[in-house]
Protein backbone atom coordinates (compact mmCIF):
# COMPACT_ATOMS: atom_id res chain seq x y z
CA UNK A 1 0.00 0.00 0.00
CA UNK A 2 -1.15 -4.83 -3.21
CA UNK A 3 -1.31 -1.41 -3.97
CA UNK A 4 0.91 1.74 -5.60
CA UNK A 5 4.31 0.22 -5.00
CA UNK A 6 2.49 -3.18 -3.89
CA UNK A 7 0.34 -3.33 -6.74
CA UNK A 8 -0.57 -6.80 -7.21
CA UNK A 9 -4.73 -7.76 -7.47
CA UNK A 10 -6.38 -10.47 -8.55
CA UNK A 11 -7.54 -10.59 -12.29
CA UNK A 12 -11.15 -10.41 -12.54
CA UNK A 13 -11.05 -9.43 -16.11
CA UNK A 14 -12.60 -13.18 -17.27
CA UNK A 15 -16.42 -12.03 -18.43
CA UNK A 16 -17.89 -15.19 -17.07
CA UNK A 17 -16.25 -14.88 -13.71
CA UNK A 18 -17.20 -11.09 -13.63
CA UNK A 19 -20.85 -11.24 -14.39
CA UNK A 20 -21.11 -14.43 -11.53
CA UNK A 21 -19.07 -12.12 -9.11
CA UNK A 22 -22.30 -9.64 -9.68
CA UNK A 23 -24.36 -11.68 -8.04
CA UNK A 24 -22.41 -13.53 -4.87
CA UNK A 25 -23.63 -11.59 -1.38
CA UNK A 26 -20.40 -10.73 0.67
CA UNK A 27 -18.36 -7.45 2.06
CA UNK A 28 -16.11 -7.92 -1.53
CA UNK A 29 -18.12 -5.83 -2.73
CA UNK A 30 -17.27 -2.79 -0.24
CA UNK A 31 -13.96 -3.61 -1.14
CA UNK A 32 -14.73 -3.41 -4.93
CA UNK A 33 -16.50 -0.69 -4.84
CA UNK A 34 -13.87 1.51 -1.80
CA UNK A 35 -11.18 0.65 -4.63
CA UNK A 36 -12.67 1.76 -7.70
CA UNK A 37 -13.37 -1.78 -9.16
CA UNK A 38 -16.98 -1.43 -9.76
CA UNK A 39 -18.38 -0.09 -13.01
CA UNK A 40 -21.14 2.21 -13.38
CA UNK A 41 -22.96 -1.20 -14.81
CA UNK A 42 -22.28 -3.01 -11.74
CA UNK A 43 -19.73 -4.91 -13.57
CA UNK A 44 -15.83 -4.88 -11.74
CA UNK A 45 -13.29 -4.14 -13.44
CA UNK A 46 -9.48 -5.47 -13.01
CA UNK A 47 -7.16 -3.26 -11.82
CA UNK A 48 -5.47 -0.40 -13.38
CA UNK A 49 -2.42 -1.88 -12.26
CA UNK A 50 -3.50 -5.76 -13.76
CA UNK A 51 -4.55 -3.69 -16.84
CA UNK A 52 -1.42 -1.99 -17.61
CA UNK A 53 0.93 -4.99 -16.67
CA UNK A 54 -1.04 -7.20 -19.11
CA UNK A 55 -0.62 -4.12 -21.93
CA UNK A 56 2.89 -3.55 -21.26
CA UNK A 57 3.28 -8.00 -21.93
CA UNK A 58 1.67 -7.83 -24.84
CA UNK A 59 2.80 -4.66 -26.49
CA UNK A 60 6.70 -5.50 -25.17
CA UNK A 61 6.08 -1.77 -23.62
CA UNK A 62 8.63 -0.89 -20.61
CA UNK A 63 6.65 -0.68 -17.52
CA UNK A 64 7.14 2.02 -15.62
CA UNK A 65 3.67 1.47 -13.91
CA UNK A 66 3.87 -0.81 -11.36
CA UNK A 67 6.93 -0.16 -8.32
CA UNK A 68 8.76 -3.01 -8.14
CA UNK A 69 12.35 -2.91 -8.78
CA UNK A 70 14.37 -5.24 -11.65
CA UNK A 71 17.35 -6.08 -9.91
CA UNK A 72 18.22 -7.83 -6.55
CA UNK A 73 18.49 -6.49 -3.51
CA UNK A 74 22.10 -6.75 -0.89
CA UNK A 75 23.66 -9.85 -1.60
CA UNK A 76 24.19 -10.48 1.86
CA UNK A 77 20.18 -10.12 2.53
CA UNK A 78 20.05 -12.79 -0.18
CA UNK A 79 22.27 -15.02 1.34
CA UNK A 80 21.19 -14.99 4.42
CA UNK A 81 17.27 -16.21 3.22
CA UNK A 82 19.11 -18.88 1.45
CA UNK A 83 20.94 -19.91 4.45
CA UNK A 84 17.83 -20.01 6.77
CA UNK A 85 16.32 -22.50 4.36
CA UNK A 86 19.26 -24.73 4.42
CA UNK A 87 19.60 -24.33 8.18
CA UNK A 88 15.88 -25.59 8.27
CA UNK A 89 14.09 -22.32 9.21
CA UNK A 90 10.93 -23.63 7.00
CA UNK A 91 7.81 -24.19 9.60
CA UNK A 92 5.50 -21.85 11.40
CA UNK A 93 7.28 -18.94 13.14
CA UNK A 94 6.23 -17.30 16.51
CA UNK A 95 3.23 -15.54 16.08
CA UNK A 96 4.44 -12.22 16.34
CA UNK A 97 7.73 -13.01 14.46
CA UNK A 98 11.20 -14.38 14.77
CA UNK A 99 12.92 -12.51 18.04
CA UNK A 100 15.67 -11.94 15.97
CA UNK A 101 13.69 -9.60 13.68
CA UNK A 102 11.68 -7.94 16.32
CA UNK A 103 15.19 -7.00 17.70
CA UNK A 104 16.74 -5.72 14.58
CA UNK A 105 13.26 -3.30 14.32
CA UNK A 106 13.53 -2.24 17.38
CA UNK A 107 17.43 -1.32 16.75
CA UNK A 108 16.50 0.11 13.69
CA UNK A 109 13.93 2.64 15.28
CA UNK A 110 16.53 3.46 17.48
CA UNK A 111 19.13 3.70 15.38
CA UNK A 112 17.43 5.70 12.88
CA UNK A 113 15.18 7.62 14.99
CA UNK A 114 15.97 7.57 18.70
CA UNK A 115 12.70 5.98 19.51
CA UNK A 116 13.44 2.79 22.39
CA UNK A 117 11.00 0.06 21.82
CA UNK A 118 10.35 -3.64 23.80
CA UNK A 119 10.56 -5.95 20.65
CA UNK A 120 8.39 -8.31 23.02
CA UNK A 121 5.10 -6.54 23.01
CA UNK A 122 6.11 -3.21 20.63
CA UNK A 123 6.83 -4.65 17.46
CA UNK A 124 4.87 -7.25 15.36
CA UNK A 125 6.12 -9.02 12.18
CA UNK A 126 3.30 -8.94 9.11
CA UNK A 127 2.68 -10.07 5.82
CA UNK A 128 4.16 -6.99 3.86
CA UNK A 129 3.12 -3.23 5.20
CA UNK A 130 0.03 -4.50 3.09
CA UNK A 131 -1.57 -6.49 5.90
CA UNK A 132 -0.24 -3.98 8.89
CA UNK A 133 -2.16 -1.80 7.28
CA UNK A 134 -5.53 -4.25 6.64
CA UNK A 135 -5.05 -5.48 10.37
CA UNK A 136 -4.46 -1.98 11.81
CA UNK A 137 -7.52 -0.36 10.09
CA UNK A 138 -9.84 -3.81 10.79
CA UNK A 139 -8.47 -3.85 14.59
CA UNK A 140 -9.22 0.33 14.90
CA UNK A 141 -12.17 1.17 12.92
CA UNK A 142 -15.64 0.11 14.29
CA UNK A 143 -18.03 0.47 11.26
CA UNK A 144 -20.28 3.06 9.99
CA UNK A 145 -20.27 5.80 12.85
CA UNK A 146 -15.74 6.31 12.20
CA UNK A 147 -13.95 7.97 9.60
CA UNK A 148 -10.55 7.85 8.20
CA UNK A 149 -9.04 10.47 6.91
CA UNK A 150 -6.39 10.36 4.24
CA UNK A 151 -4.51 12.17 1.68
CA UNK A 152 -5.91 11.72 -1.92
CA UNK A 153 -4.65 10.39 -3.88
CA UNK A 154 -3.83 7.44 -1.91
CA UNK A 155 -2.40 3.75 -1.75
CA UNK A 156 -4.95 2.00 -3.45
CA UNK A 157 -5.61 -0.77 -0.88
CA UNK A 158 -6.53 2.14 2.17
CA UNK A 159 -9.74 2.70 0.30
CA UNK A 160 -10.59 -0.73 0.05
CA UNK A 161 -9.63 -1.90 3.49
CA UNK A 162 -11.62 1.29 5.00
CA UNK A 163 -15.23 0.48 3.04
CA UNK A 164 -14.01 -3.46 3.89
CA UNK A 165 -14.39 -1.82 7.87
CA UNK A 166 -17.48 -0.41 7.23
CA UNK A 167 -16.44 3.09 8.12
CA UNK A 168 -16.43 6.28 6.05
CA UNK A 169 -13.24 7.73 3.89
CA UNK A 170 -12.88 11.15 4.42
CA UNK A 171 -9.80 12.66 1.58
CA UNK A 172 -7.58 15.81 2.09
CA UNK A 173 -6.70 16.94 -1.50
CA UNK A 174 -2.87 17.13 -2.79
CA UNK A 175 -2.70 19.43 -5.29
CA UNK A 176 -0.04 19.86 -8.24
CA UNK A 177 2.73 20.52 -8.31
CA UNK A 178 4.24 19.99 -4.89
CA UNK A 179 1.35 18.29 -3.45
CA UNK A 180 1.71 19.57 0.51
CA UNK A 181 -2.16 19.27 1.63
CA UNK A 182 -3.58 22.95 2.71
CA UNK A 183 -3.77 23.16 6.59
CA UNK A 184 -7.32 24.40 6.74
CA UNK A 185 -8.75 21.45 4.51
CA UNK A 186 -6.58 18.99 6.79
CA UNK A 187 -8.43 20.83 9.80
CA UNK A 188 -11.88 20.68 8.07
CA UNK A 189 -11.63 16.49 7.90
CA UNK A 190 -10.39 15.48 11.22
CA UNK A 191 -13.72 15.45 13.83
CA UNK A 192 -14.97 13.47 16.46
CA UNK A 193 -15.79 11.07 14.35
CA UNK A 194 -12.15 10.62 13.38
CA UNK A 195 -10.74 7.06 14.33
CA UNK A 196 -7.70 6.89 12.56
CA UNK A 197 -5.62 9.66 10.59
CA UNK A 198 -3.79 7.63 7.54
CA UNK A 199 -0.58 9.35 6.37
CA UNK A 200 1.64 7.98 4.21
CA UNK A 201 5.09 9.53 4.02
CA UNK A 202 7.13 9.82 1.95
CA UNK A 203 4.42 9.70 -0.45
CA UNK A 204 2.74 7.33 -2.90
CA UNK A 205 1.86 7.86 -5.61
CA UNK A 206 3.07 11.59 -5.63
CA UNK A 207 6.16 11.27 -4.33
CA UNK A 208 5.57 14.14 -1.77
CA UNK A 209 7.93 14.48 1.74
CA UNK A 210 5.46 16.09 4.09
CA UNK A 211 6.58 19.32 5.61
CA UNK A 212 7.12 19.94 9.20
CA UNK A 213 3.88 22.30 10.00
CA UNK A 214 1.70 19.16 8.53
CA UNK A 215 3.35 16.55 10.38
CA UNK A 216 2.93 18.68 13.55
CA UNK A 217 -0.79 19.22 12.75
CA UNK A 218 -1.40 15.60 12.43
CA UNK A 219 -0.21 15.25 15.44
CA UNK A 220 -2.22 18.55 17.15
CA UNK A 221 -5.75 17.49 15.67
CA UNK A 222 -5.04 13.52 16.57
CA UNK A 223 -4.74 14.93 20.08
CA UNK A 224 -7.81 17.17 19.85
CA UNK A 225 -9.69 14.40 18.44
CA UNK A 226 -8.58 11.48 20.45
CA UNK A 227 -8.07 9.33 16.75
CA UNK A 228 -5.08 7.33 16.18
CA UNK A 229 -2.05 8.11 13.67
CA UNK A 230 -1.59 5.27 11.08
CA UNK A 231 1.93 5.76 9.26
CA UNK A 232 2.64 4.30 6.15
CA UNK A 233 6.58 4.43 5.71
CA UNK A 234 7.82 1.99 3.25
CA UNK A 235 10.25 4.53 1.75
CA UNK A 236 11.31 5.88 5.03
CA UNK A 237 14.68 5.13 3.35
CA UNK A 238 14.56 6.41 -0.27
CA UNK A 239 14.25 10.21 0.84
CA UNK A 240 16.34 12.47 -1.35
CA UNK A 241 16.81 15.98 0.23
CA UNK A 242 16.89 15.02 4.00
CA UNK A 243 16.63 12.74 6.88
CA UNK A 244 13.07 11.13 7.12
CA UNK A 245 11.34 12.47 10.24
CA UNK A 246 8.72 9.63 11.86
CA UNK A 247 5.62 11.17 13.12
CA UNK A 248 6.54 8.80 16.33
CA UNK A 249 9.16 11.20 16.46
CA UNK A 250 7.11 13.94 17.84
CA UNK A 251 6.46 15.35 21.36
CA UNK A 252 3.38 13.91 22.09
CA UNK A 253 2.80 11.27 19.30
CA UNK A 254 4.18 8.20 20.47
CA UNK A 255 1.11 7.20 22.66
CA UNK A 256 -1.23 7.24 20.04
CA UNK A 257 0.53 6.62 16.96
CA UNK A 258 1.04 3.03 14.81
CA UNK A 259 4.44 2.85 12.55
CA UNK A 260 4.23 0.62 9.43
CA UNK A 261 7.05 -0.28 7.40
CA UNK A 262 8.44 -3.09 5.51
CA UNK A 263 11.37 -4.58 3.70
CA UNK A 264 10.60 -4.62 0.40
CA UNK A 265 11.69 -1.33 -0.91
CA UNK A 266 14.62 -0.86 1.04
CA UNK A 267 16.04 -3.82 0.18
CA UNK A 268 14.32 -4.68 -3.56
CA UNK A 269 12.25 -7.67 -2.63
CA UNK A 270 8.99 -6.80 -2.34
CA UNK A 271 8.23 -10.50 -3.22
CA UNK A 272 9.20 -11.59 0.40
CA UNK A 273 6.35 -9.38 1.99
CA UNK A 274 7.80 -9.47 5.35
CA UNK A 275 6.73 -6.05 7.04
CA UNK A 276 5.79 -5.08 10.32
CA UNK A 277 4.44 -2.50 12.38
CA UNK A 278 5.51 -0.94 15.44
CA UNK A 279 3.73 1.26 18.94
CA UNK A 280 2.74 1.07 22.25
CA UNK A 281 2.04 -2.49 23.71
CA UNK A 282 -1.69 -1.62 23.95
CA UNK A 283 -1.98 -0.73 20.23
CA UNK A 284 0.06 -3.53 18.83
CA UNK A 285 -2.10 -6.17 20.79
CA UNK A 286 -5.19 -4.73 19.63
CA UNK A 287 -3.82 -5.47 15.66
CA UNK A 288 -2.12 -8.62 16.62
CA UNK A 289 -5.65 -10.13 18.03
CA UNK A 290 -6.85 -9.51 13.75
CA UNK A 291 -3.55 -10.25 12.31
CA UNK A 292 -3.38 -13.53 13.79
CA UNK A 293 -6.56 -14.05 11.76
CA UNK A 294 -5.46 -13.01 8.77
CA UNK A 295 -2.26 -14.57 7.22
CA UNK A 296 -1.50 -15.57 11.36
CA UNK A 297 2.43 -15.95 9.93
CA UNK A 298 4.40 -15.82 7.02
CA UNK A 299 7.97 -15.40 5.84
CA UNK A 300 10.16 -17.73 8.09
CA UNK A 301 13.29 -18.03 6.13
CA UNK A 302 13.17 -14.02 4.94
CA UNK A 303 12.67 -12.95 8.70
CA UNK A 304 16.18 -13.55 9.55
CA UNK A 305 17.01 -12.09 6.15
CA UNK A 306 15.42 -9.07 6.83
CA UNK A 307 17.12 -8.54 10.16
CA UNK A 308 20.09 -9.05 8.47
CA UNK A 309 19.77 -5.83 6.19
CA UNK A 310 18.50 -3.87 8.47
CA UNK A 311 21.92 -4.43 10.62
CA UNK A 312 23.46 -3.22 7.42
CA UNK A 313 25.73 -0.26 7.97
CA UNK A 314 25.27 3.31 7.48
CA UNK A 315 26.40 3.40 4.04
CA UNK A 316 24.12 1.18 2.14
CA UNK A 317 21.15 3.06 3.30
CA UNK A 318 22.78 6.47 1.91
CA UNK A 319 23.53 4.32 -1.15
CA UNK A 320 19.90 3.16 -1.91
CA UNK A 321 18.75 6.93 -1.60
CA UNK A 322 21.25 8.50 -4.07
CA UNK A 323 20.75 5.65 -6.54
CA UNK A 324 16.97 6.12 -6.52
CA UNK A 325 18.00 9.93 -6.82
CA UNK A 326 20.02 9.48 -9.63
CA UNK A 327 17.16 7.80 -11.47
CA UNK A 328 14.87 9.89 -10.53
CA UNK A 329 16.66 12.62 -12.05
CA UNK A 330 17.30 10.69 -15.54
CA UNK A 331 13.67 9.99 -15.40
CA UNK A 332 12.50 13.46 -14.84
CA UNK A 333 14.89 14.44 -17.39
CA UNK A 334 13.44 12.10 -20.13
CA UNK A 335 10.03 13.40 -19.19
CA UNK A 336 10.74 17.05 -19.49
CA UNK A 337 12.33 16.32 -22.87
CA UNK A 338 9.37 14.25 -24.07
CA UNK A 339 7.13 17.25 -23.15
CA UNK A 340 5.89 16.75 -19.79
CA UNK A 341 5.94 19.04 -16.77
CA UNK A 342 7.26 17.22 -14.05
CA UNK A 343 6.52 17.24 -10.28
CA UNK A 344 9.67 16.66 -8.35
CA UNK A 345 9.20 14.00 -5.82
CA UNK A 346 11.59 13.75 -2.73
CA UNK A 347 11.24 11.05 -1.68
CA UNK A 348 9.60 7.36 -3.59
CA UNK A 349 10.04 5.21 -6.15
CA UNK A 350 7.58 7.79 -8.16
CA UNK A 351 7.79 10.78 -10.25
CA UNK A 352 3.95 12.44 -11.53
CA UNK A 353 4.21 14.28 -15.01
CA UNK A 354 1.56 16.62 -16.28
CA UNK A 355 0.76 15.16 -20.21
CA UNK A 356 -1.86 18.63 -20.52
CA UNK A 357 1.29 19.94 -23.08
CA UNK A 358 0.90 16.65 -24.93
CA UNK A 359 -2.74 16.56 -25.76
CA UNK A 360 -3.97 14.80 -22.71
CA UNK A 361 -7.51 15.61 -21.50
CA UNK A 362 -8.09 12.19 -20.02
CA UNK A 363 -5.05 10.66 -18.03
CA UNK A 364 -6.59 7.06 -18.31
CA UNK A 365 -7.05 7.39 -21.57
CA UNK A 366 -3.68 8.67 -22.77
CA UNK A 367 -1.68 6.14 -20.32
CA UNK A 368 -3.70 3.14 -22.41
CA UNK A 369 -2.96 4.54 -25.57
CA UNK A 370 0.68 5.41 -24.55
CA UNK A 371 2.37 1.82 -24.61
CA UNK A 372 1.34 1.63 -28.49
CA UNK A 373 2.92 5.47 -29.13
CA UNK A 374 5.86 5.17 -27.42
CA UNK A 375 6.76 1.58 -26.21
CA UNK A 376 6.06 2.90 -22.41
CA UNK A 377 3.65 2.02 -19.44
CA UNK A 378 2.37 4.56 -16.85
CA UNK A 379 -0.68 4.64 -14.42
CA UNK A 380 -2.68 7.63 -14.16
CA UNK A 381 -3.24 9.54 -11.20
CA UNK A 382 -6.77 9.24 -11.52
CA UNK A 383 -6.25 5.46 -10.31
CA UNK A 384 -5.35 6.59 -6.97
CA UNK A 385 -9.01 9.06 -6.43
CA UNK A 386 -12.21 9.44 -5.62
CA UNK A 387 -14.43 8.95 -8.33
CA UNK A 388 -16.12 12.80 -7.28
CA UNK A 389 -12.04 13.99 -7.34
CA UNK A 390 -10.72 12.40 -10.24
CA UNK A 391 -11.44 15.94 -12.05
CA UNK A 392 -8.50 17.63 -10.38
CA UNK A 393 -5.88 14.94 -11.23
CA UNK A 394 -7.34 14.45 -15.09
CA UNK A 395 -3.76 14.65 -16.60
CA UNK A 396 -1.45 13.71 -14.06
CA UNK A 397 0.78 10.31 -14.62
CA UNK A 398 2.55 8.29 -12.67
CA UNK A 399 6.26 6.57 -13.61
CA UNK A 400 8.33 4.75 -11.77
CA UNK A 401 12.03 4.84 -11.39
CA UNK A 402 12.81 2.02 -9.58
CA UNK A 403 14.26 0.13 -12.68
CA UNK A 404 18.02 -0.17 -14.47
CA UNK A 405 19.63 2.86 -15.39
CA UNK A 406 19.81 1.74 -19.07
CA UNK A 407 15.79 0.68 -18.77
CA UNK A 408 14.99 4.28 -17.97
CA UNK A 409 17.48 5.32 -20.37
CA UNK A 410 15.38 3.54 -23.38
CA UNK A 411 12.25 4.75 -21.73
CA UNK A 412 13.15 8.35 -21.72
CA UNK A 413 14.86 7.57 -26.01
CA UNK A 414 11.24 5.96 -26.21
CA UNK A 415 9.47 8.77 -24.84
CA UNK A 416 11.51 11.48 -26.68
CA UNK A 417 9.10 10.36 -29.68
CA UNK A 418 5.76 12.07 -28.31
CA UNK A 419 7.28 15.43 -29.13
Amino acid sequence: MAPMGRNYAIDLSRSSTVSAMRHIPGAWHRAATGAGLVSADGSIHPTIFAEMSALAARTGAINLGQGFPDEDGPVEVLEAARDAISDGLNQYPPGRGIPDLLSAVSEHQQRFYGLGLDPATEVLITAGATEALAAALLALVDGPDDEVVVFEPYYDSYAAVVALSGARLVTVPLRWPDFQPDLDDLRRAVGDRTRVILVNDPHNPTGAVFTADVRAEVVRLAERHDAVIVTDEVYEHLVFDEPHVPIATLPGAFERTLSISSGGKTFSTTGWKIGWITGPADLISAVLAVKQFLTYVNGSAFQPAIATGLRLDDGFFRGIADSLRAKRDLLGAGLRAAGFAVSTPAGSYFTVADARDLGASDAATFCRELPERAGVVAISLTAFATPEHRAEYATLVRFAACKRVEVLEEAASRLASLR
